[in-house]
């Protein structure tokens, strides 16, 4: 029997996953990756699983929806964020990384597998004979997405997506920040650098903001919710940067006072010497960014070690070409996984191609498709955006308990999220086991 070689296209965190499960199980692969030879206007570093955006995959709490994701992938063996909770910098309840190291170790770890052929090259066709996952992201190249239009019908979606800016610490003037968690979570001093402001300076900085002058978008059409750039929140009120990433709730500064508005900084790298600006996306021009962000009284002298742009982002329209395992419908030689395939956020794309990668796995093998219940989280999205989503309005879903299945009423919202992950644990080590992927130790899957 001739051996089946699957092709991975993308080395972002979906082709990533999926190309090590496939080769730590066995299944010669071939992963397509641009960079280094090509980079989008996003893209800095040479390596794979490179963070374009925010350095942080959010809380690891099991009773929030982000930290449920994060334990039901560990339990199903991811090895992405298996490196990222080693590449880990202190972040209160939430897992962050040094992006520069968690890129490195997966690039290690990958071009070290035997099983894994990496080919440094763009893809603009896809082959529709061959076993292939399609992982090539938010910034998927523009002839490879017209291509893939041919077979999923209609028009691709899309919309904008904002990175924040990155700052040194030494530029910080410390006398107007202090270092703590909320509510004082975690232990020491705080993983969070905050800079309070009184209400003058707020009011200043928000009249500034409002009236920057920002980038000319090309084709816009609309700006997701979990990415605003922190303009376009400003203009929406006063308030509305109060009730969002400058909150001040449950911080006190130095003097044990409330401040009116909090600006939080978060550590970038290890050593802790570059500090990612919480919550501030933008689409400010560069020059406007260093102006208007340095009316916030410790960033006076801040010096930018990245602005924050805006890119555009890709992603196929779920519901009408997608099953809930991401197989093209009608290619069922195709998977479409991360946040191509319509998942929102960094655990949701590992995630993602994990779950794409055990169900090829399977489909070369002539085996049925095993979607993940949607009694998980993880099951719960991607049953979402291939058969609940409205397709004719469709927006990309990060975790939340709203696509979770729940059989059970709950008065006590905390004993519901208590019964959603020992249920989910429970349906995971079950799905191990159809999936035989850990009945028979001494076999392959």
């Amino acid at each position: 029997m001739k051996e089946c070689i699957v092709n991975v296209i993308g080395a972002g965190l979906a082709g990533s996953e999926a190309a090590l499960f496939l080769a730590d199980h066995g299944v010669k692969v071939c992963l397509f990756e641009m960079k280094p030879k090509a980079k989008t206007p996003a893209h800095k570093l040479d390596g794979f699983c490179e963070l374009v955006c925010s350095n942080s995959l959010k809380s690891e709490d099991v009773e929030t929806a982000s930290g449920l994701l994060k334990a039901e992938l560990l339990k199903l063996g991811s090895k992405i964020l298996k490196v990222a909770k080693e590449c880990s910098v202190p972040a209160g309840g939430s897992l962050s990384v040094d992006r520069y190291k968690f890129s490195e170790t997966v690039t290690k770890l990958i071009k070290e597998n035997p099983n894994i052929k990496v080919c440094e090259c763009t893809i603009e066709e896809l082959n529709l004979t061959e076993p292939t996952i399609v992982a090539t992201g938010p910034l998927t190249d523009e002839k490879l997405m017209n291509n893939l239009k041919k077979y999923i019908g209609g028009s691709n979606c899309y919309f904008y997506d904002a990175i924040a800016p990155i700052v040194t610490l030494d530029s910080v003037d410390m006398s107007r920040a202090f270092w703590a968690n909320r509510y004082n979570k975690g232990d020491g001093e705080g993983d969070y650098l905050n800079l309070p402001m009184n209400k003058e300076e707020y009011t200043n900085f928000y009249n500034e903001l409002v009236n920057a002058k920002t980038v000319e978008l090309k084709e816009f059409e609309r700006v997701f919710e979990g990415c605003m750039p922190i303009e376009v929140m400003a203009k929406r009120g006063f308030e509305a940067m109060r009730f969002g990433p400058m909150k001040p709730v449950g911080l006190y500064d130095k003097a044990g006072e409330k401040p009116y508005a909090v600006v939080q900084l978060r550590k970038e790298n290890e050593a802790g010497t570059m500090l990612n600006i919480v919550g501030f996306q933008t689409n400010l021009t560069f020059g406007e960014q260093k102006r208007v962000f340095g009316l916030i009284p410790a960033l006076k002298n801040a010096e930018f070690i990245r602005y924050g742009v805006m890119h555009r982002n890709s992603f196929v329209n779920a519901p009408l070409c997608l099953n809930s395992c991401s197989q093209l419908k009608e290619y069922p030689n195709i998977f479409i996984a991360g946040q191509l395939s319509g998942v929102e956020g960094y655990v949701e794309s590992i995630g993602s191609g994990l779950v794409s990668a055990i169900n090829m796995y399977r489909y070369i093998n002539k085996k049925n498709l095993m979607p993940l219940p949607s009694t998980t989280c993880m099951g719960g999205i991607l049953n979402y955006i291939a058969n609940s989503a409205p397709p004719f309005n469709f927006q990309p879903m990060n975790s939340n308990y709203g696509v979770i299945s729940c059989n059970k009423e709950f008065k006590d919202k905390r004993q519901k999220r208590k019964y959603i992950y020992e249920n989910s644990m429970n349906e995971i080590d079950n799905y191990l086991h159809k999936c035989f992927l850990v009945e028979n130790k001494s076999k392959k899957i």
